[in-house]
């Protein structure tokens, strides 16, 4: 993994990790259902955002390099096993 997509996607998992958090502190406090579903969205969003990176990345080094070394049956198998969980 490139540097730069590694430290982005851990900014990324610590501010989930933090989001996280404070959503069980809301259940834990019983706040109310909608203002939990708006952080739990906010969540979502944020892990389609680290997904949405992490693939960028994936696209950009590791399918290359695994199609210039004569690997691209293995690459395609594996894009086509995450588009099959990604729609899952």
């Amino acid at each position: 993994m490139e540097h730069m997509t590694q430290h982005d996607a851990l900014k990324r998992l610590a501010y989930i990790e933090g989001h996280l958090a404070g959503v069980r502190k809301m259940v834990e406090q019983d706040q109310y259902c909608v203002d939990v579903l708006k952080q739990t969205y906010a969540i979502r969003r944020a892990i389609e955002k680290l997904e949405a990176k992490l693939l960028s990345g994936h696209l950009q080094g590791c399918v290359v390099e695994g199609i210039e070394a004569g690997e691209s049956d293995r690459v395609i198998d594996e894009l086509v096993e995450l588009y099959a969980l990604a729609n899952k």
